[in-house]
């Protein structure tokens, strides 16, 4: 006999049934919850900003922090309530969104803390972006850099900005599309743009030799450069501090360091569009070729050998690099410094921030210069 598979009345189906769907009726609870909320806009955390009505399990939390501070003789880690807007439709005429939140109920019918109309895909690299904010697309627009549209949102408050705006887009054949508050809200993902947005092809960096060529050909050449900074805010701050006190450029590492995106657009406050930018694939490797090329080195650093107000090396050629902004300087970066440089302060704080730094170390380069020329 060959086996069971002979045998009488065998089972020719499988035992359990066909799998049974729910029609869709579920597919509501898969979809999308938004962006999350940061700290400062979630009413139950104790870093709530908000200007909506302070729950009281919230301020129960807070003063809470407050007792534990005080006994230990440190600030308390809680939020400000009523100075950030976390509402739709208040207090800054944001307009109002139809996304659905977590319990199917428009932010529209809710008038609670706001939520973002959905997540926001990260673009491709070499996508166009939206630049956002009234002083960087009025700037990017004076210094001709390539658009293809600008969005304005509906019942804009129209300022002298705004007309400029719209004016040098319609004279460069921009298009000029209206759309609302909303729309445009979820076209930047959240990020505050003024209502204005300007389509901008991806960044244009200048070849890292271009920029030491460029620089050299002035009478006092000065760069920046950035060890890991990963915040664009940081970046775009920087940018703007370079355009401020005179400095020919700035060059970031390729990989695990931030970029010009809009955020960095935005934080320059237009600066970018002036200031050469570039990417480099060794930050260590581009440090040496300045210094082979007549450059000073110099690194922030709190433990540095060299304070600020006694810098010699400021009135030549200097390349003033920026660490990162948890670990500071990279040891291999560090090493390829002529010297380091710290900042003296008189409280207890044990550093700046990365673009504060690099402010500071810039006015006071700048001002040694002024003296000696």
């Amino acid at each position: 006999m060959a086996g069971n598979s002979q045998r009488r009345g065998r089972r020719l189906t499988p035992k359990a049934g066909a799998p049974k769907g729910t029609g869709g009726k579920n597919k509501d609870s898969l979809a999308g919850r938004g962006r999350t909320l940061p700290a400062d806009e979630r009413p139950w955390h104790k870093a709530y900003s908000g200007t909506e009505k302070l729950p009281q399990r919230t301020a129960w939390k807070q003063d809470k922090e407050r007792r534990a501070a005080a006994e230990e003789g440190r600030a308390p880690k809680i939020g400000q309530p009523g100075t950030k807007d976390t509402t739709w439709g208040k207090g800054g005429g944001r307009g109002t969104p139809t996304t659905k939140g977590r319990g199917g109920k428009s932010a529209a019918g809710r008038g609670g803390p706001r939520v973002a109309p959905g997540r926001k895909a990260n673009p491709a690299k070499d996508s166009p972006e939206l630049l956002v904010g009234r002083n960087p697309v009025l700037e990017s627009l004076r210094t001709q850099v390539p658009a293809t549209a600008l969005y304005t949102a509906q019942g804009i408050d129209i300022d002298d900005r705004v007309k400029e705006i719209v004016r040098t887009a319609a004279d460069r054949g921009i298009a000029i599309l209206e759309v609302s508050r909303a729309e445009l809200d979820r076209m930047t993902g959240g990020v505050l743009h003024q209502g204005v947005g300007l389509q901008v092809p991806p960044f244009a960096y200048e070849p890292f030799d271009d920029l030491v060529a460029a620089a050299l050909e002035q009478a006092a050449p000065l760069l920046v450069a950035l060890d890991g900074v990963t915040d664009p805010r940081n970046l775009g701050a920087v940018i703007r501090s370079a355009a401020a006190f005179g400095a020919q450029g700035v060059f970031v590492p390729e990989r695990r360091a931030a970029g010009i995106t809009a955020t960095a657009w935005r934080t320059s406050a237009g600066a970018a569009a002036r200031v050469p930018v570039a990417q480099v694939t060794n930050l260590t490797r581009s440090l040496k070729a300045c210094k082979e090329a007549g450059f000073v080195v110099v690194g922030l650093d709190a433990d540095g050998q060299t304070d600020l107000y006694d810098l010699e090396a400021a009135v030549g050629p200097l390349v003033v690099v920026v660490g990162s902004e948890g670990r500071g300087l990279s040891r291999l970066v560090g090493e390829t410094c002529d010297l380091t440089v710290s900042i003296p302060m008189v409280s207890d704080v044990e550093s700046l921030n990365a673009s504060v730094a690099a402010a500071v170390t810039l006015a006071e380069v700048a001002r040694r210069r002024s003296v000696e020329a």
